[in-house]
């Protein structure tokens, strides 16, 4: 990797102090997080972060007994911040690695502020394959996992860079990626206005391992990047699950709902379903994307909506691939976003 100019005093003014945790790893199989986690730590270096130095977050993980790296609570971020002067905590979750021909990479980012109750300040994700782009030749083929790795980094980086500058642009959705069937209630059209909202946990009934965390994931980041919603942290999420003991067997029940409505403050809860999150195998074949969803309100407790969508890669692709899409990544994403725009249009 290329060294970059210091930046200036002033630069570093700009940027609050990271913490910025250990990967989470929802691969299902063994890959190198610290190495992950050191290479995204010398590019926020590089745009002129201050990172909290490795002993210091240890020290403070270990006395807080933090063991979920894949979300922070309220308490937990309020902390951070009073112990170690850390401002907010950089959150990775690692979705696919793979080193054998093609290559492939998908991970999660998100920026959490250090407070209670932690708030959402960028989110966003990457999927990619080493011959999604062949080019001319096949020149803009990549054969290394690291070099691969180095790539995604550092797009999520520029991604926040130009979230911190105002300049985020939220791409729109293909129609090929909306729900095949989809309910909503006139409740949300009457109430127009920004709600809180917590994802719950989907069941997964896939045979890819942390495919309900998996999911969550894309919709946290899609009702986030739209102005209409203020997701509520996965990790508070996690904690109140733990506290009450709820066990997500087959979706959310009415006594279940109305308690966390209470406690989290919340407007809305999605949760849903997951029936297959497949990642094409080798250079053929096409990722593969089947979930439903169902909404309640708060107020009264109604259902407001539910969707079935499933998509493949491949969909909608006819000559030289052209549109198609290499990682169930980038399908769901772009599914979660279909589904949340619908929500509130």
């Amino acid at each position: 990797m290329e060294n970059q100019p210091d930046k200036t005093d002033a630069d570093k003014a700009d940027h609050p102090l990271l913490a910025v945790f250990p990967v989470q790893n929802l691969s299902g199989i063994p890959a190198p997080l610290q190495e992950v986690r050191e290479t995204l730590i010398n590019l926020l270096q590089q745009q002129g972060f201050a990172v909290l130095d490795d002993k210091t977050l240890e020290t403070f993980m270990t006395a807080h007994r933090v063991r979920n790296v894949g979300g922070i609570d309220g308490g937990t971020a309020q902390a951070l911040k009073q112990e170690t002067g850390a401002e907010a905590t950089l959150i990775t979750s690692l979705e696919l690695y793979g080193e054998k021909y093609p290559p492939k990479i998908s991970l999660t980012c998100r920026l959490v502020t250090a407070s209670d109750p932690p708030l959402i300040r960028w989110i966003d994700n990457v999927g990619m394959t080493g011959d999604e782009s062949p080019g001319l030749l096949g020149l803009g083929l990549i054969g290394q996992v690291d070099a691969l790795r180095d790539k995604a980094l550092q797009t999520l980086m520029a991604s926040l860079q130009e979230s911190m500058a105002g300049e985020q642009e939220i791409p729109g959705t293909k129609n090929k990626f909306r729900p095949k069937l989809a309910f909503r209630s006139d409740t949300l059209a009457q109430e127009k206005r920004k709600y809180g909202i917590v994802v719950l946990p989907f069941f997964n009934l896939s045979d890819r391992k942390n495919a309900g965390e998996i999911i969550v994931l894309h919709f946290v980041k899609e009702l986030q990047n739209l102005p209409n919603f203020q997701v509520v942290e996965p990790g508070v999420v996690f904690k109140e699950l733990l506290r009450f003991r709820v066990i997500m067997d087959d979706g959310i029940s009415l006594p279940n709902a109305a308690a966390i409505f209470s406690d989290l403050n919340a407007d809305l809860i999605l949760s849903g379903k997951i029936l297959d999150y497949q990642d094409a195998l080798g250079p053929w074949g096409s990722p593969y994307v089947d979930f439903s969803t169902v909404m309640f309100f708060n107020n009264s407790r109604e259902m407001v909506w539910a969707s079935k969508s499933y998509n493949k890669g491949s969909d909608g692709v006819f000559f030289f691939d052209v549109g198609r899409v290499s990682t169930a990544n980038d399908v769901a994403s772009q599914m979660a976003r279909s589904v949340a725009e619908m929500i509130v249009n």
